[in-house]
């Protein structure tokens, strides 16, 4: 998670700087402006990056903010694709990634727990 959260931070500041390497497109139905969509993954980036830190720490609460965080990184780089597909969609599957394994550690968690009682 914390690796995805930096690509997504590097995503964000490319587009902020408004790099050449992103595809300008015309009548996308989710047009902001290059440097919104850069925004929008600086602030996911840096939210992921968190949620990773706190998951290390074993808090369950992070699980639950990773998962939402994660789940909202990956709508955001779905609708990125137009401008960046391979990257998006590199970091797409990144986030799915990072829902399925918090979400699977916590039904482990969960079976254990109740085994033990």
């Amino acid at each position: 998670m914390i690796l995805g959260g930096a690509m997504a931070i590097f995503e964000g500041i490319a587009a902020i700087a408004k790099d050449d390497l992103f595809i300008a497109t015309r009548h996308y139905v989710f047009e902001f402006s290059l440097a919104g969509w850069g925004w929008v993954h600086l602030i996911l980036g840096v939210a992921l990056v968190i949620a990773g830190c706190a998951v290390l720490s074993g808090a369950l609460w992070a699980r639950f903010f990773g998962v939402s965080v994660a789940g909202l990184g990956a709508i955001a780089n779905f609708l990125w694709v137009p401008y960046y597909p391979l990257w998006a969609l590199t970091l797409v599957a990144v986030n799915v990634f990072v829902v399925w394994a918090l979400c699977t550690g916590m039904h482990r968690e969960a079976d254990a727990e109740r085994q033990a009682s």
